[in-house]
Parts: structure tokens; C-alpha cells; sequence
């Protein structure tokens, strides 16, 4: 196969967290040899080291069958989390600066796919089986860290050069075995800038209903990436080009992506609620949308509840300049501000409207949360106390005194009191 340089030598890349990884990886695939064994890095880290980019995570492929992993490092040190698909978890040495297990999977070869999602039994094989069963040619990849060299039996290493995204084998049969490979193809082109094949994408427009029997929370992990991306937009566009848009995003076909590119190009990294919040923006119904889009990607109410605020809160902000602070506070203290704030940033940059407005609102932000938010200067306990009687006119109340206060038009109990007498007076 291909000899090459270290690949995993970068000093751009290589975070302490990376190396960690990489050493624990090293060390696995050493120790396997030692006992006879081929152990190689297998998968994304080996198609990300050749793009230059940082490894998420090591990934090790051998002919060990799950037991002998297990005998070679001991049942104490591994987890079997997938020993019937030949998956073995091995833990990290107590020394080590890692704190998850390394996924150790054993080569193989799948048999047929009847759920259209995991094979109904594996058999175990060699590396070049191994690698034509997997998805895509830039994910078959394998790489020896003892010999340094890349194994490429699928023409991956050309596919990344070529910047293309391509199914190894029959396309149909590839989809076929598991429905979502035709979403992580537009997953895997949004994310690394690639084209797809020719005929992987007539094979995806060809099966694009087919993506109905996928998970809610399969498709929303690959769309999160896909939102998240710098190339969100484009994924977008691909999602819409090969049919899958009417089951995954309906709506965004008739979305304004012209807007939605400017308004991504302009965001504060790649945070997927605020991202989210302008896709949703860019299809106009955004309460209705996010309301489909939460269930149809099983996003969490967390999520949900952050895109919400978004997309309510950041016009507000936007047009914050003039506004009395009295309407504008409540919306600054709300918990989930910051990704309003986001939005109404790569908004106002994108269009190139008056920063004005967003400026006071990150002036105010900064402040101290007792001048932020003061603690008010009438409660309903207070009213009571001074001889106030509970009633529909409480709420009106501390509500006008509220207002007053945060306008500066109140400065202290005593006045609130006061002007509440007054006005109970003439009711």
C-alpha cells in the first residue's frame, strides 16, 4: 500500500486532548502486534489527518477476534459495548490523561441489512472485506502507525484529493443497508466542502423517500452537524437537490437561502441552536417550524427552548436603540439571551443595518447583575404589609411599579408605595 510520513505529526491540530488519543491508539495497535495481530487506525481520523484537519477521535481495526481483545488486555481493562458486531472498548491505562475508552473493532464483512439500519450477522475477516463494506471511500481508509503508511484498498486517498464523496461498491446496495448513509452523504459533503459522485447522488434521488424509516433521533444527530457546518447553506441546498428535503426539512425549498447564506456566513462560530434559529428564520414560520423541526429531529427541550428564544428575541434586539428600557431589560435577563444575541448579530452584519441597538444590548450584558436586574421594589408581601387587600389590581400594579423602577421613574419602596396609594385612590 501507500507509505507516507507521519501522518498525525501536525502541531496545528494536535491538542493535548489529540495526542492523548493518538498515544492510547499507538499504544493499542503496538500491544496487538506484539501478539501477533495487524491493528491499524481506522476511519475518520485517518480521512482527517490527510485533510489536514484535527481527528475527533481513534478508531482501531485487527484481525483480533472480540475475546482475544479481551484476553490481550484483560477483561477488567475493556467493555464489551459492541462484541457482536466486533466492537471492544478498551480502557485507558489509570496514568493516562484520557478518560473514555478506545473503540477497538475487529475486522470484517456484514451480511445482509433487513431493518435498513445494522447488519443481521457480521462475519469476521480481513482488512480489504473490512474496508468494502463501509460507506464511503474517504472513510475506508486504514493507516499503520508502526509502518506509518496508509492501507487504501477502496481509492479513497484519490477521492479526497478530488475533493469527491463516493459510495465503495453499488450505491443502491450501500443505501440499501442502512437508510442513513444517503443523509451522512450530504452530512460528510456539507462538512469537508466535497461534491458527491455522480451516481451516488442519482442513487440518493433515486431512494430519497426511503429516508422516512430512519430514526427522528438519527436524522437529527446528522442535521446538527449539517447546521452546525460553515457550509450549512450548501448542505441545505444538496438536502433539497436530492429529494431528501421533504421528509428531513420541509419548508426549506421555499426558504429564502439566499438570505440564510448571508445571515450563516456571518455567525459567531458554529453554536447549533442560533444556527438553527436562522434556518428556521429563513423559511418565515419559524413558531410553526420549530415546533415540526423539534419533533421530527427529537431535539431536546432545552433546544427547543433556545431556538424559540432566538427567534423571538432578536429583532428586539436588533431595534434596541431607542427602545424604553422598561420593555428592553426583561428580554436581556432572559436565561437563554445569549443565543438571541447571535442571531441578532449575524443578522445585523449580514444586512449591514445599524449596530446601535445591538451594541447597548452587549453594554448592558456586561454589567453587574445587580444593575442588570435590581431586585424590585415592591412584592405582593409588601403591599400586604402596608395594608393593601390581595386582589386583581396586585399584579397591574407591581407591574407599573416595575416599570416605573427600571425606567428610573421610581427610586425607592417608600415612593413605590406612595404612587400605588395614589393610584388605588382614584380606582
Amino acid at each position: 500500500m501507500n507509505a507516507h510520513r507521519d501522518l498525525f505529526d501536525s502541531e496545528r491540530w494536535r491538542s493535548a486532548e489529540i495526542v492523548s488519543a493518538q498515544q492510547e491508539a499507538s499504544r493499542i495497535c503496538s500491544v496487538l502486534r506484539d501478539h501477533g495481530h495487524i491493528a491499524y487506525f481506522a476511519g475518520g481520523c485517518v480521512r482527517d489527518a490527510l485533510l489536514g484537519r484535527s481527528p475527533k477521535d481513534f478508531d482501531v481495526a485487527t484481525d483480533a477476534v472480540p475475546d482475544r481483545v479481551r484476553e490481550v488486555f484483560g477483561r477488567r481493562k475493556t467493555l464489551a459495548f459492541g462484541a457482536s458486531f466486533g466492537v471492544i472498548g478498551v480502557l485507558p491505562p489509570k496514568k493516562a490523561d484520557l478518560a473514555t475508552p478506545t473503540e477497538v473493532a475487529t475486522f470484517r464483512s456484514d451480511g445482509d441489512y433487513s431493518d435498513g439500519r445494522r447488519p443481521d450477522e457480521v462475519h469476521f475477516g480481513d482488512a480489504e472485506n473490512d474496508a468494502q463494506r463501509r460507506d464511503f471511500t474517504v472513510n475506508g481508509l486504514f493507516y499503520d502507525p508502526g509502518d506509518k503508511r496508509i492501507i487504501d484498498y477502496v481509492d479513497g486517498e484519490a477521492d479526497l484529493k478530488r475533493g469527491v464523496l463516493r459510495t465503495i461498491g453499488d450505491p443502491a446496495r450501500r443505501f440499501d443497508e442502512d437508510k442513513l448513509r444517503m443523509l451522512r452523504a450530504v452530512r460528510f459533503a456539507t462538512t469537508l466542502d466535497f461534491s458527491i459522485d455522480a451516481d451516488t447522488a442519482a442513487s440518493i434521488r433515486e431512494h430519497a423517500e426511503e429516508i422516512r424509516v430512519v430514526s427522528a433521533e438519527r436524522i437529527g444527530t446528522e442535521m446538527r452537524r449539517v447546521i452546525k457546518s460553515q457550509h450549512a447553506a450548501d448542505g441545505l441546498r444538496l438536502l433539497v437537490d436530492l429529494g431528501l428535503e421533504p421528509a428531513v426539512l420541509p419548508g426549506i425549498a421555499n426558504g429564502d437561502l439566499d438570505a440564510l447564506t448571508r445571515w450563516l456566513a456571518k455567525r459567531d462560530g458554529g453554536e447549533f441552536e442560533s444556527s438553527m434559529a436562522l434556518v428556521l428564520m429563513a423559511m418565515d414560520d419559524t413558531n410553526q417550524s420549530t415546533a415540526d423541526v423539534s419533533q421530527r429531529w427529537r431535539l431536546s427541550n432545552e433546544e427547543t427552548r433556545r431556538i424559540r428564544a432566538a427567534t423571538s428575541l432578536w429583532h428586539s434586539i436588533a431595534d434596541a436603540e431607542d427602545t424604553a428600557w422598561s420593555t428592553l431589560q426583561p428580554k436581556l435577563i432572559d436565561r437563554d439571551i445569549e443565543f438571541a444575541m447571535r442571531v441578532a448579530s449575524a443578522v445585523v452584519i449580514a444586512e449591514g443595518r445599524s449596530a446601535k441597538g445591538l451594541d447597548r444590548c452587549r453594554d448592558a450584558l456586561a454589567w453587574e447583575r445587580q444593575k442588570l436586574d435590581p431586585p424590585p421594589l415592591l412584592t405582593g408581601d409588601v403591599l400586604r404589609e402596608h395594608g393593601f387587600q390581595p386582589g386583581p389590581s396586585f399584579r397591574d400594579w407591581l407591574h407599573s411599579v416595575r416599570r416605573r423602577q427600571l425606567d428610573g421613574e421610581l427610586e425607592s419602596t417608600e415612593q413605590a408605595i406612595e404612587w400605588v396609594r395614589e393610584i388605588s385612590a382614584g380606582q
